[in-house]
């Protein structure tokens, strides 16, 4: 068995399987699309981009191809699987050692940690596991094809600035579990998304990012907040330059408190999905001892007379 770069003559087998494929990032997906072809040419053509497709196979003509792809901007701390195709072959024996090239490639370019969100159903989420990928929280994406027909009242939702950071910053401090911000820790210096204020308290963030084929949301919501209902209506139609674009809430397994009232509001539910996480370094704190200038960079200082005894 080898791994070798995807090259040209791999399109074809590429097209062939764009129905068999098991997708690991689902914002990319639903904003930009499943960017099968486009992302193994991406990576062909200009691989300075960050985009990695490697195809493996079993060592004989007889066994099929398997490709797999990451995605990592140079300076991020991980690594995003996007797709592994056909998922037929995800059995056998060469994903291994696809799965394995690919976490070792983030690693040279500085990744901390490779992160994949999968359907548990699926034989990816095997492989993933015998690839020591371990779950570290669960999702449920919600979709709004269209605005609601109710009226929202007067919206309180705003545009976060960079002067919000500190109130986000603490929002998540406190949300989202300890295992989770160790695999996403928060980096809003600049957010990108809405804020809802009551009185001087910072009551939700809502984070957004956006495609061609959608919108993708992933809210942060204080659990003590009243009107979750009216406020979600009014955030809908809030959001800038939607444009008729669907709306993608992705709900963590710690909101799921929100599920309700996004079912309450006509939101689709997709299936639950596992988050699973590679780690390649284990962050430690380092010890700082207490330096003592007087006894580390002089002599201490006589703060009692010296009494000189006379013998007789």
């Amino acid at each position: 068995m080898k791994v070798r770069p995807f090259e040209w003559r791999d399109l074809l087998i590429l097209h062939r399987h764009r129905h068999q494929s098991v997708f690991l990032d689902s914002a990319l997906v639903l904003t930009r699309g499943s960017l099968l072809v486009p992302g193994a040419l991406l990576s062909y053509l200009a691989p300075t981009m960050g985009v990695f497709t490697y195809v493996s196979n079993g060592g004989s003509q007889e066994d099929p191809l398997l490709i797999g792809q990451v995605i990592h901007t140079q300076g991020s701390q991980f690594a995003h699987l996007t797709f592994l195709t056909p998922e037929a072959a995800l059995r056998a024996p060469m994903v291994s050692r696809l799965l394995e090239h690919l976490v070792i490639l983030s690693g040279e370019r500085g990744a901390q940690r490779v992160i994949a969100d999968v359907d548990e159903q699926t034989a990816a989420f095997d492989a993933l596991q015998g690839e020591h990928f371990a779950f570290y929280s669960r999702q449920r994406i919600w979709r709004f094809h269209d605005h609601p027909e109710r009226e929202s009242k007067p919206s309180a939702w705003r545009t976060a600035i960079s002067r919000d950071s500190i109130a986000i910053r603490s929002l998540y401090k406190n949300l989202v579990p300890g295992l989770v911000q160790q695999v996403e820790p928060y980096a809003a210096y600049n957010p990108r998304g809405l804020v809802l204020y009551q009185e001087a308290e910072l009551l939700a963030y809502v984070e957004l990012k956006y495609g061609l084929r959608g919108i993708w949301a992933k809210p942060f919501v204080h659990p003590g907040a009243d009107g979750i209902p009216v406020h979600f209506l009014n955030l809908l139609h809030k959001i800038p330059n939607r444009f008729g674009r669907p709306v993608y809430i992705c709900v963590r397994s710690y909101q799921s408190w929100l599920e309700p009232t996004l079912e309450e509001l006509g939101a689709e539910a997709g299936p639950r999905q596992a988050l699973m996480c590679r780690h390649m370094a284990i962050v430690q704190k380092a010890e700082i001892r207490n330096a003592t200038p007087t006894l580390e960079r002089g002599h201490a200082e006589v703060t009692s007379p010296i009494t000189r005894l006379k013998s007789n």
